[in-house]
């Protein structure tokens, strides 16, 4: 009898557009279009990000507009719908609760797995706490310990540790150049894609 069967999923990139580019087109700021899609190195990339709102004295606030007026990527909602009729899904994403909960609203409330954001009492964010550093590879190692067959899918750099610890591991529309790095990752470009390998992966129906 196979083990029950677990989906992890990332967030931007995968269900939602990216909140950082969406907020950068927003501001007109385009050093905060760069995401982990094109940095690996996390830590760097939020003290980048974090300068750069400190910078132009940008808040929560205001980054939390901008996600009130985006919805999921199309066809999101009904991929969601459509696994969590077959088996579990978590959602692992390296965003932040204070940036997650609107969407998540839109996405039927998945359980998702993220970071927080300290905010000072002038409403600008000062800092970032992670969860636990890489903490969608060991979210998946930690489901493995519990008898679960683990599969993922996910865009970005930080999202190659979390397949490579799946028993399954998916890219699901990555840049270009991703692939070319981590090929034993099967590329998706659709949900119904995706839906497919999953099928075949883990035995779930069609």
């Amino acid at each position: 009898m196979q083990n029950p069967v677990i989906v992890c999923l990332d967030l931007e990139g995968v269900l939602v557009p990216e909140i950082w580019v969406n907020f950068a087109i927003k501001t007109g700021i385009e050093e905060l279009k760069i995401t982990t899609r094109e940095m690996p190195d996390y830590d760097a990339l939020m003290t980048r990000r974090l300068s750069i709102l400190d910078q132009h004295k940008l808040t929560l606030a205001d980054i939390q507009a901008v996600i009130d007026a985006m919805g999921p990527l199309e066809g999101a909602a009904e991929f969601i719908a459509w696994l969590r009729e077959r088996t579990q899904v978590i959602i692992l994403s390296d965003t932040f609760y204070e940036f997650a909960l609107p969407l998540m609203r839109q996405l039927g409330y998945p359980t998702i797995f993220c970071n927080q954001l300290e905010i000072g009492p002038n409403g600008r964010i000062v800092n970032y706490k992670l969860r636990q550093p890489n903490q969608k590879k060991h979210a998946v190692a930690a489901l493995k310990h519990l008898n679960f067959r683990v599969m993922a899918a996910g865009d970005a750099y930080n999202d190659t540790a979390m397949l490579g610890e799946a028993h399954a591991g998916f890219f699901f529309c990555p840049p270009d150049h991703l692939p070319k790095e981590f090929p034993q990752f099967p590329v998706t470009k659709t949900y119904p894609e995706l839906q497919q390998q999953l099928v075949r992966a883990g035995g779930l129906r069609g």
